[in-house]
């Protein structure tokens, strides 16, 4: 049985076509999808137990996505074990498609290819961004992990809970060496793309802030993965792409806005409230039905 762990908060936009991707098609005792709704005030948890079997609801009164993820973790029965946001798309193809390539031993975690939708609203400049974005190569290097990844039941022994952190699918990566760890070019995700630049560099400071986080709670760890990026080859086989030169310009605005943002949020972690688009969590007009 396949173990799937969804943590939701406030999640009633989206969470339907989630659960939906997940387990349309699906055989009797294939997998179990567990859906984690931490101080959900709103119409998640009725959403998801209106879908009856694969899916099962709990819910805890904490507004953490990592005690939701522990929470899960701790009734979940079955590996590999596959950790979903409730904003993003895994058809069930793809979860298939994940396990099979968690069943090679040499494989501890892996995540799907990523597909970029975007609100028929989106900007120019939130476009560029992510054009950009994924053309850098080391975002294409084993196990991006936006906002789904796979454990074998090898790798969730790796490390006991997850601890209180923004970053959780960073602080996995961070668990394996790069020959541990893949991308399944043959699983999908889609995730939504912000409408407005504003939001974009909210979430992207979030995600420099979770950056930061892990580099101070695991030096040991973050040392070893960021001497795994090559930036200054990165940027040289972009700067052989002549259609993405324009797009350089928003790529570039986001990361200085979005590091000194995320330094300053830092210095007052234990206050931080955490940032997120909601433009992205409403129906694209580019998103799959």
């Amino acid at each position: 049985m396949i173990s799937i762990i969804v943590p939701a908060h406030n999640e009633e936009a989206v969470i339907g076509r989630c659960l939906e991707a997940l387990t349309s098609g699906c055989e009797p005792d294939e997998l179990e999808v567990i859906v984690c709704c931490n101080a959900c005030v709103d119409r998640t948890a009725t959403i998801a137990r209106d879908f009856g079997a694969p899916v099962r609801v709990v819910e805890s009164n904490i507004p953490s996505k990592t005690s939701a993820m522990n929470l899960g973790d701790e009734v979940a029965r079955g590996f590999p074990r596959i950790y979903v946001d409730a904003d993003v798309v895994l058809p069930l193809q793809s979860v298939r498609e994940l396990a099979r390539v968690l069943e090679q031993d040499e494989v501890l975690a892996a995540a799907p290819a990523v597909r970029t939708v975007y609100p028929p609203d989106a900007t120019w400049a939130v476009r560029a961004y992510y054009d950009f974005w994924m053309a850098l190569p080391y975002i294409q290097e084993g196990m991006m992990a936006a906002g789904v990844y796979g454990l074998s039941r090898s790798g969730r022994a790796r490390f006991n809970q997850f601890p209180n952190v923004i970053a959780d699918d960073g602080f996995v990566r961070l668990q394996f060496t790069s020959d541990e760890r893949v991308e399944a070019a043959s699983a999908l995700s889609t995730v939504s793309a912000p409408s407005k630049f504003a939001d974009l560099i909210k979430i992207k400071t979030r995600s420099r802030l979770g950056v930061y986080e892990l580099k101070v709670r695991f030096p040991e760890h973050f040392l070893r993965e960021s001497k795994s990026k090559q930036y200054g080859k990165a940027l040289l086989a972009l700067a052989r792409i002549p259609r993405l030169y324009a797009a350089a310009v928003p790529y570039l605005w986001v990361n200085l806005v979005s590091r000194y943002r995320a330094r300053r949020q830092l210095s007052h972690l234990e206050a931080y409230v955490w940032e997120r688009d909601n433009s992205s969590r409403a129906a694209s007009a580019d998103a799959p039905n």
